[in-house]
């Protein structure tokens, strides 16, 4: 199924979502759960900001906060700083690059925003974790991702019991999109939270009802690579689950994704162009 036709705000231009596109991963973290998708030197990172333009993603997320669910909690100036070298490393090698960051700390989503022209931001905690997020969004005139995730990353996987899934994930988004809204934060995209607060069964059937997300009519985000819902149900590893999430991607896309946050670019935007040829 395509995308609603919707359009995004980055940086003063509009960009058309009615056909997918790929936001490609980049994290700064010592820790991230998926070995090949770190990077911490500046070659490292210049070198992965070159791979995933040339690649063909749309703009780049950038993290500096592992969200694993046993990842260490760092301090607010450790997340900053790391983002500020990375930001600065960006924007010598691809100057006008679309940056996504990913925070739940408004006054980083603040600072990358004034300080080095962020695009968007990524909050995987949906404004749970810091109560001005919101109001900081809205006041930056800059799109937001918001996600459906129950606690904390050290504490989400213990908050899996729904009493019905997709009502409830629907209704406590519904919620706060009502607060963005009124907020006036006009370019929001709506992520379900694949792997956060949800069980590996859990996760199926979000990506088998991933449709039913079109309710809001918002773009939708759907990050699923090399996640423990592939390679734990597969016996495999990060490392050899791109193949999995090629096939979830794929059903994403039918699915209605707008955006693929992904960490293999190249096979991603190759996934668009397939389902694309083929009509659906």
């Amino acid at each position: 199924m395509k995308p609603s036709y919707h359009q995004i705000n980055l940086n003063g231009t509009l960009y058309d979502l009615s056909s997918p596109v790929v936001m490609g991963i980049l994290n700064v973290t010592p820790d991230s759960f998926y070995e090949g998708n770190r990077y911490q030197t500046e070659k490292n990172i210049a070198d992965r900001t070159e791979q995933i333009l040339g690649e063909g993603a749309l703009m780049i997320d950038l993290g500096a906060y592992s969200s694993r669910p046993d990842g260490v909690d760092i301090s607010p100036e450790e997340e900053m700083e790391r983002l500020d070298f990375a930001l600065k490393v960006i924007r010598k090698v691809a100057p006008e690059a679309l940056v996504s960051v990913d925070t739940f700390r408004a006054s980083i989503a603040e600072r990358c925003v004034k300080d080095h022209g962020v695009s968007l931001i990524n909050d995987i905690s949906g404004g749970a974790i810091d109560e001005k997020m919101f109001e900081t969004v809205a006041a930056l005139h800059v799109p937001y991702v918001l996600m459906h995730m129950r606690g904390v990353p050290q504490t989400m996987q213990q908050f899996c019991q729904y009493d019905h899934l997709l009502p409830d994930i629907l209704f406590a988004l519904a919620q706060k999109v009502e607060k963005l809204t009124e907020l006036g934060v006009c370019d929001l995209i709506i992520d379900p939270g694949f792997g956060f607060s949800k069980t590996l069964d859990q996760n199926y059937e979000l990506m088998r009802h991933l449709r039913e997300f079109q309710i809001f009519d918002l773009p939708l985000l759907v990050g699923i690579s090399r996640k423990s819902m592939i390679y734990r149900f597969l016996g495999v590893s990060p490392e050899t689950s791109l193949n999995g999430t090629t096939v979830l991607n794929t059903l994403a896309v039918l699915g209605g994704a707008s955006i693929l946050r992904v960490h293999d670019v190249k096979e991603a935007v190759e996934t668009i162009k397939l389902v694309q040829k083929v009509g659906y």
